[in-house]
């Protein structure tokens, strides 16, 4: 596959550009992108007298602030003097360098380091960087050669089948009904309709305080993402309830799959409409004091979205209108005819009934579609087909049945997985022992991180593909102009707390503090470009969430859908960015990525599709 350059090398303008910032900072215009705030020195003499500092004109709203300034915040001061924490110098002996210029204004010199910092920012995001990523690309978490693939295994649903958004107002519709028809709920909960960007993917709930919230990596709530109802909680009354702390224990956290005995999180895409009848159920109970108890609201709920699953409403609707549900399915039989064609053997496992999955692969792939698979399985219950701990109860009691044309099940034995037959059940221990598919050489696709993609991994050693449809809007947002100054300068204004907080007098004090806003406005401004509600879902402030956790965890590689291969020749290999650790240095322009913005320079990548 051959990849198309997109102008100047990325990395060799970014370099050029901190050269340039050591030697001459080029004045710019105001950033209003980055705050109400205008770019003035706030000193009443617009003038700063420390050696590293140079002279400053103030000015007003009207006009930009400039800076005779010739060098970056952190060369302020010459090579050989040693910058003490009481804000003097000495030198090499250690004598104390005379001041003659009077007392130094720290106030001014912040300020003037803040106007520096504000326009090299602007001056170091070259041309290109806010169209760098494509959703079409596939990421890697782990190495991984498809060369060395020789199975590939595939889930049904939001993997070889993507659902439009109707999907899930359907869902949440009939759910709502249930829980006033079947669980004799206030109808005034009949009211509510269904909101399509509430929830996210990967939140936690707490089924006892009956809130929603984003979790981070390190099991920290980020501020500003609780949920009680449809209504936020202030993040004084989060830390009340949590004992004084935003953590929350691993005892109450959610478990290995998903759920612990106070926290459920919510990992596939069919969770989007249950979330939001939570939400909205609570909200209506909260509204209008009534008094209830979250963990029987929690369960109510959980069993009316069941109930839309097991007695076949969904499969119905897709099944009676492909069209309105079903996205294009000519991505998916250009994957599979484009594997088969190079000599690589298909399975498909799901928890699907095989009259639904059949009438969706004959409209996206064709009457044919049995052909391209060695292996296909349904109604296998996942995650209990993985695991191991059932693999002898599962080996004894759920073994394969095979089905014939219509659907109907077969009394005979299954001595092997025959190219082009339906089973039914069945365990993955007997899976093995019928295939010998074993190990790195087969890659498994799903978009269940916990019920698809973890036992293969961890406890198999088969290689995994996440499908994150959610890629597609955050990469979006991350190539916008507004994401790309806004975290940039984010960045650079953490950087410059983090060096000035050495400035211990009430005047910096108050300028730090005024940082210390202005960076959590900009916070706040970053997390609503993906969901006003609780952000990227792969993101809080700085940390990744806990659902980027496990997606780096449990999958090799992640895509937007599978497609995604038809991007790259099968003897491709992924190779992961070596991030920095926190004490290494980051060496390569792509883990630069203009100061801090870390987002990858691939520049091969641009213009793929």
């Amino acid at each position: 596959m051959s990849f198309q350059k997109v102008g100047p090398s990325l990395g060799r303008a970014l370099w050029n550009n901190v050269n340039a910032g050591r030697t001459a900072l080029k004045s710019s215009t105001q950033f209003n992108e980055f705050s109400n705030k205008s770019d003035v020195v706030k000193s009443p003499t617009g003038q700063c007298t420390d050696k590293g500092c140079g002279a400053v004109t103030q000015t007003t709203n009207q006009g930009p602030l400039t800076s005779s300034s010739p060098s970056l915040p952190e060369k302020q001061h010459e090579v050989g003097k040693k910058r003490r924490f009481d804000g003097s110098s000495r030198g090499p002996a250690g004598r104390p360098y005379s001041r003659t210029a009077g007392k130094v204004d720290q106030k001014a010199h912040l300020w003037a380091r803040y106007n520096d910092t504000k326009r090299l920012v602007h001056d170091l995001i070259p041309p290109g960087a806010c169209s760098i990523l494509n959703h079409s690309a596939i990421y890697a978490n782990n190495e991984v050669s498809l060369e060395e693939v020789d199975i590939y295994g595939f889930d049904y649903d939001y993997t070889l089948a993507l659902y439009s958004n109707n999907l899930d107002t359907m869902i949440y519709d009939t759910a709502r009904d249930f829980l006033i028809e079947h669980f004799k709920y206030p109808e005034g909960i009949h009211k509510y309709d269904y909101v399509p960007n509430f929830a996210a993917r990967g939140l936690h709930y707490d089924i006892q305080k009956g809130l929603l919230m984003k979790i981070d990596a390190f099991h920290y709530i980020e501020p500003g993402t609780v949920y009680r109802g449809l209504r936020p909680v202030p993040d004084e009354e989060v830390v009340e309830l949590y004992g004084g702390t935003h953590h929350v224990p691993l005892n109450q956290d959610s478990g290995f799959y998903g759920k612990g005995p106070k926290m459920k999180q919510f990992m596939d895409v069919f969770s989007l409409p249950e979330m939001t009848l939570l939400a909205v159920a609570n909200d209506y109970f909260i509204s209008n004091d009534i008094e209830y108890d979250p963990v029987h609201l929690y369960k109510d709920v959980s069993e009316a979205i069941g109930m839309v699953h097991i007695k076949g409403f969904m499969y119905k609707w897709i099944m009676q209108d492909l069209e309105k549900f079903i996205l294009s399915g000519e991505p998916t039989r250009a994957v599979l005819q484009r594997l088969v064609s190079q000599g690589k053997k298909l399975f498909l496992i799901t928890n699907s009934p095989f009259s639904f999955v059949d009438k969706g692969m004959v409209y996206m792939v064709g009457q044919n579609w049995r052909e391209f698979f060695d292996a296909i399985i349904v109604q296998a219950d996942k995650p209990h087909f993985f695991n191991d701990c059932v693999k002898l109860l599962t080996a004894m009691f759920r073994p394969f049945r095979r089905l014939d044309s219509n659907g109907d099940l077969q009394w005979d034995k299954i001595n092997s997985l025959e190219k082009g037959q339906i089973y039914k059940q069945g365990n993955l221990f007997e899976f093995l022992r019928l295939t010998g598919w074993r190990g790195s050489k087969v890659l498994y696709f799903g978009d269940h991180l916990y019920s698809d993609l973890a036992d293969l991994m961890l406890r198999h050693g088969w290689r995994t593909g996440a499908i994150v449809p959610e890629l597609i809007h955050e990469t979006k947002v991350v190539n916008t102009k507004q994401y790309a100054l806004g975290l940039t300068w984010l960045q650079a204004l953490t950087g410059l707390l983090e060096r000035m907080q050495i400035h211990r007098d009430p005047e910096s004090q108050k300028v730090l503090q005024e940082w210390m806003k202005e960076r959590e406005e900009l916070r706040a401004v970053t997390k609503n470009l993906f969901n006003p509600q609780f952000g990227s879902i792969f993101r809080t402030s700085h940390n990744p969430t806990y659902f980027s956790r496990r997606l780096c965890r449990f999958s090799d590689v992640y895509m937007a859908s599978i497609s995604c291969l038809l991007n790259y020749d099968l003897s491709y290999t992924f190779y992961p960015r070596r991030t920095p650790l926190q004490h290494e240095a980051p060496l390569w322009m792509d883990q630069l990525c203009t100061g801090c913005m870390k987002t990858p320079f691939l520049e091969e990548m641009a213009l793929i599709r």
